[in-house]
């Protein structure tokens, strides 16, 4: 596998789509600090990292709306690809549905979203959209 966040938000995108409350994933750091963001932002539940291997996986609780069963998470895109990397600077940051959605970046000062590097004005790899 040459993508490895791409298959993340590919098993998050169909767990969603079959109703899971539960989706387990193949763990990395990369992919660690896009769940920790994810959580942070309120689009999932909670989440738990396990060492049952040398590579470990994360388990991820989906979060869905009580009445309608609705996800939090409408739509997950990946945005730069390994055969086509999309980098912005600082001054041209994207904006997900006019600030209502977030763009999780990977910067030189660590994974983050949009809103934060527009704060610490840096820019980066732009890795998802999220909203």
């Amino acid at each position: 596998m040459t993508d490895t966040i791409s298959d993340y938000l590919t098993r998050v995108r169909n767990a969603i789509g079959a109703n899971h409350r539960i989706v387990e994933i193949p763990a990395s750091n990369l992919k660690k600090e896009i769940t920790k963001i994810l959580f942070e932002k309120g689009y999932i539940l909670s989440y738990k990292f396990e060492n049952t291997n040398t590579q470990g996986t994360i388990k991820i609780a989906l979060k869905y709306h009580p009445a309608t069963k609705q996800s939090a998470i409408k739509d997950l895109q990946r945005v730069s690809s390994p055969g086509l990397r999309k980098y912005t600077g600082a001054a041209k940051l994207p904006r997900v549905l006019n600030g209502l959605g977030i763009a999780i970046l990977s910067t030189s000062k660590g994974v983050m979203t949009d809103k934060e590097a527009r704060t610490q004005k840096v820019g980066g790899e732009v890795l998802c959209y999220v909203y």
